[in-house]
């Protein structure tokens, strides 16, 4: 049965002006995005069919342009099209938090964190360096590859720390494997980078520890 078949209330786009985006399903949003099916199925059917075979959303927007056109009925065009949307979604999180502006708490940064870094398929360590009103001066990815205490530099991070007069300084990294706990590694390289930064007045406000849409704070864990 096509879409426009479906009662009114059950019709993605019809549901998300009555409801919000909010109330709909990944294989809901994702139908909207697609607009058409394949033959004998619809565009909901084929959504779903894409999100059980690639196991999750994340996974399935991370595609390359081959693996997603294997897909009956996708082709360049509708790969270009879902680059754009993720690209203008990056580009708005990253506007809440901007040169300039101050970090009012744990959300802020998260957003803006989330929004640099969930799409990285390998690990990246990067600082967000801060004035003494803690207003953003800079965003760095400095070290790249297995984030362990031996890849991570102390030096490194004071150096450009007070390359930017710096005052306070947030550090992050992601866990590409989506699970975000951190691990006795990382609770080691947050105690040596607060030391190493403390030499230079300039204080380690936290370690964001960044998994598939979620975030671990070590400051919250009590390791700063």
């Amino acid at each position: 049965m096509s879409i426009r078949d479906w009662p009114d209330e059950e019709r993605p786009r019809e549901k998300l002006l009555r409801r919000g985006a909010a109330a709909l399903s990944d294989a809901e949003l994702l139908a909207i995005f697609l607009r058409i099916g394949i033959p004998g199925r619809s565009a909901v059917d084929l959504a779903r069919d894409m999100l059980k075979q690639h196991e999750s959303l994340r996974k399935l927007l991370e595609l390359d342009q081959t693996g997603f056109c294997a897909t009956p009925g996708l082709g360049p065009a509708k790969y270009v099209q879902l680059q754009a949307v993720l690209e203008l979604a990056r580009r708005y999180l990253e506007e809440t938090l901007q040169r300039g502006d101050a970090i009012q708490g744990v959300t802020d940064t998260r957003r803006y964190l989330l929004a640099r870094m969930r799409h990285h398929p390998h690990e990246v360590f990067a600082c967000l360096f801060l004035d003494n009103k803690n207003r953003v001066i800079q965003y760095e990815e400095l070290f790249f590859g297995t984030i362990d205490s031996s890849a991570v530099h102390p030096r490194q991070v004071v150096k450009r720390a007070l390359h930017h007069n710096a005052a306070a300084a947030i550090v992050a990294h992601n866990h590409p494997s989506g699970i975000a706990e951190p691990s006795r590694a990382d609770e080691m390289i947050t105690v040596r980078l607060k030391e190493a930064l403390a030499l230079v007045d300039v204080r380690l406000l936290d370690h964001i520890v960044i998994g598939d849409g979620q975030m671990v704070s070590l400051a919250e864990r009590g390791v700063l």
